[in-house]
């Protein structure tokens, strides 16, 4: 391997400091005693854990978890969640008071890179290993081609241009400058083309758990319906569309056996059953621990949407003055069950009938795309959309995406910034909200360890 001192680094904040966090990805040191080589590399058995790790780590911190990720976090930035904690981090989202010194903002970008450290770690040792099978090393450089596109789609959505670390030579890493927002999603396509090219169609872990083809052609949709290009989505969305069952009961969306599911993090631990969406999410007392549905989303129902109904629940104080709703996809909390019923699911197929839809608008497809949002709306129990009018088409697709995609990673916030409507959206209801509040900043740290990332985003 071309660097070991550089791998003992990524696995010693893995393997060796386990739930603590690592230091920012420009200042990350290796630890004296630990004995680690390019071995590593030699074995099936010893990068399959090594990937084990980093889908811990995204399970457990960082934007993807449903500990406090993006999900949550979003959820009160936008329009969809109240706040009623008294966490200063999380009311400085929710009040969007926050400053380029947040702690919430700082652990999200360091949680990212070191996750990208992880990942370019992984594909250059493969690179560099003499004894694995030609079709071992591709399936692991797919994973890990999948895992650092991943991360820099969610840190480009919220920071703007940012670096895309694509090695783990310290030197070079230290004094990234940050590139245009459209020259990195070029490289996150890039290396999501590379991980289909690696990666096996067929599902290995039977539990959607391990990123296949499908996860990152999930991905790339996405990808492409942020970047406008219309025909690309429409022709990947259909590849999955034509993979994937889509379940017929809203009821089952959110089992860990759901047909439409891409993929999913499984939870793990002695006592861990179920989710940690449903462990945050679902309100098991009055006064709450912290979260309810807005009324702004609430009343974005129609009547007789089955997902109000089994997807949102509500819960009323002993005195009957107060009634909190929250989101109820995920049912149950982390040890209400004997074995898991629910986990996380990261990208599920509904989803990919949306992007189409939206995608087939845009092209002129106008009878394709309401097939596909009213595949969508039926399922809910809702009736066609039959305007024919293009924009009206796709105001209502957008709408839809709302409805269906709530509280789930942050998807709301991506599409209010990606159509331009966040303002219109926010400058109501958020008292200190800004337009410039459409980007984080840059942590203020990063900024002081390598100035070439400044200048800091406008507004902080």
């Amino acid at each position: 391997m071309k660097n070991p001192k550089m791998l003992t680094k990524i696995f010693a904040c893995f393997l060796i400091l386990g739930m603590i966090s690592c230091e920012s990805f420009v200042e990350i040191d290796p630890p004296n005693n630990t004995i680690i080589t390019e071995s590593i590399f030699e074995s099936d058995a010893t990068i399959e854990s090594a990937l084990a790790n980093i889908y811990y780590k995204m399970r457990e911190g960082g934007m993807v978890s449903g500990n406090f990720g993006l999900s949550i976090a979003l959820g009160i930035y936008t329009d969809e969640l109240e706040y009623y904690g008294n966490n200063n981090n999380q009311l400085n989202l929710y009040n969007h008071n926050v400053f380029a010194n947040d702690i919430t903002i700082s652990s999200w970008w360091n949680h990212a890179y070191n996750i990208i450290y992880a990942s370019n770690d992984i594909i250059e040792g493969i690179d560099n290993s003499t004894t694995l099978l030609p079709e071992t090393k591709a399936q692991y450089k797919g994973q890990a081609f999948f895992v650092r596109a991943y991360m820099h789609s969610l840190l480009v959505a919220l920071f703007g241009d940012i670096p895309y670390v694509s090695t783990t030579d310290h030197a070079s890493n230290s004094k990234e400058i940050r590139m245009p927002v459209q020259k990195v999603y070029e490289h996150i396509i890039a290396d999501l083309n590379n991980a289909i090219t690696f990666l096996d169609s067929s599902d290995a872990s039977k539990e959607r758990v391990i990123p296949n083809q499908s996860a990152a052609n999930a991905l790339l949709s996405r990808m492409y319906l942020y970047t406008q290009k219309w025909e690309k989505a429409e022709e990947t969305s259909s590849k999955l569309i034509s993979t994937f069952t889509l379940e017929t009961d809203v009821q089952k969306v959110f089992l860990k056996h759901a047909s439409e599911t891409i993929w999913q993090f499984k939870p793990e631990g002695k006592n861990i059953k179920n989710t940690q969406e449903g462990q945050i999410l679902v309100i098991n007392f009055v006064p709450t621990q912290g979260y309810g549905l807005s009324d702004s989303l609430l009343t974005a129902f129609e009547t007789g949407d089955l997902r109000a109904t089994n997807w949102i629940n509500s819960i009323t104080s002993t005195d009957g003055l107060t009634t909190i709703y929250y989101p109820y996809k995920y049912k149950e909390t982390i040890n209400t069950t004997a074995n898991s019923l629910e986990y996380s699911i990261i990208f599920r197929l509904a989803e990919q009938y949306l992007i189409r839809a939206e995608a087939r608008a845009h092209l002129g497809a106008i009878s394709d795309a309401q097939n596909d949002l009213n595949t969508i709306r039926n399922r809910a129990g809702l009736n066609d959309i039959a305007t024919t009018d293009a924009m009206a088409l796709i105001d209502a697709i957008h709408q839809e995406r709302r409805v269906e995609l709530f509280t789930e990673h942050g998807h709301r916030w991506f599409d209010l910034n990606r159509i331009g409507r966040a303002d219109e959206a926010l400058r109501a209801i958020k008292p200190n909200w800004r337009p410039t509040n459409v980007l984080l900043p840059i942590p203020e740290t990063e900024l002081r360890l390598n100035p070439n990332l400044k200048p800091q985003n406008s507004g902080y």
